[in-house]
């Protein structure tokens, strides 16, 4: 099959980024103050895909068990870092490892599994197959962690009373967060749920369309995505649930205490530090102009008095 599809450049790319243009100009009529975070977030976009796009060309073209393992790795640390510190409102101590703990132990099987098994490919770990796939899952895992955790952390921080009164009638820990650990796995998985529900009817996935364009049959193509959405879904799940086991084993001890000292609101400590650096450097900015001003000032008052002008 002849590759058909057009060579796409920096001008297309900026052409795209006309859309995220749109979106802030939106922002910026309505009010709502995300246009920011738009722009922002369309520089990570750009920059991270064009760091992914280089290091996954030379992985794809070493085609070394080695180099698919290193980025299984990196991509669950920069999925944990994600989920710790952008995705979460709150923190409880020791989040980052145990966060990144769940996740390796809810992607790494259920993607060696997925590809080895239920995909039939042989090695399980063939670059431009298993990545991608590996890629996907994580997204949607850390999705999932970031409202099952903010589910659990907001119940604690607002609503722990119904909590203790459990550990007051003699409930383990285990039964009194039984209830809140339920709801935000329901929740969490709620948008896998929902996208299994309209996947193939209303929308058609990104794996498909590629797959499509690679050449694959349509019917093979479904079957691919088929298979892929249900990794996510176990994925999403275990990491979830793994999640959810460390965050309320840390907010209510062995003695049955809750320990609302091990959750942090604050925003993380490097996060401070470059709001900090960032308020200094605007009033630097602004001293800088303030003291321009009054130089502008001297010299037209001593200019009035060697014209003679004196009030």
């Amino acid at each position: 099959m002849i590759d058909s599809s057009p060579n796409l450049t920096w001008v297309n790319v900026l052409i795209g980024l006309l859309f995220i243009l749109f979106d802030s100009l939106l922002s910026l009529v309505l009010g709502l103050g995300i246009g920011g975070s738009l722009m922002v977030a369309a520089a990570r976009c750009v920059l991270q895909l064009s760091i992914m796009g280089l290091i996954l060309d030379k992985v794809f073209a070493s085609n070394n068990i080695w180099g698919v393992i290193g980025i299984a790795v990196l991509l669950n640390l920069l999925g944990a870092f994600e989920a710790t510190y952008n995705k979460a409102k709150r923190r409880f101590s020791n989040m980052f490892p145990l966060i990144l703990a769940s996740m390796l132990s809810g992607t790494i099987p259920i993607s060696v599994l997925g590809t080895r098994f239920a995909m039939s490919q042989s090695p399980f770990w063939q670059p431009d197959q298993y990545i991608p796939i590996l890629g996907m899952i994580l997204g949607n895992a850390i999705s999932s962690i970031g409202i099952a955790l903010n589910s659990v952390h907001k119940e604690f921080s607002e609503n722990r009373d119904k909590i203790e009164t459990y550990l007051a009638f003699g409930a383990s820990r285990f039964e009194a967060c039984k209830p809140v650990g339920k709801e935000a796995l329901k929740l969490a998985l709620l948008p896998v749920t929902n996208q299994l529900s309209v996947i193939g009817l209303i929308s058609i996935p990104g794996m498909m369309t590629g797959a499509i364009v690679g050449g694959k049959s349509v019917e093979q193509a479904a079957r691919l995505q088929m298979i892929i959405m249900f990794m996510i879904s176990a994925s999403s799940a275990l990491c979830v649930l793994l999640a959810l086991f460390f965050s309320l084993t840390t907010l209510v001890d062995s003695r049955c205490r809750i320990r609302l000292d091990r959750l942090d609101s604050r925003k993380p400590v490097f996060y401070r530090y470059r709001d900090a650096a960032g308020e200094k450097t605007w009033k630097g900015i602004k001293r800088l102009r303030c003291w321009g001003r009054r130089e502008s000032g001297t010299e037209e008052e001593r200019r009035g008095l060697l014209n003679g002008n004196q009030d």
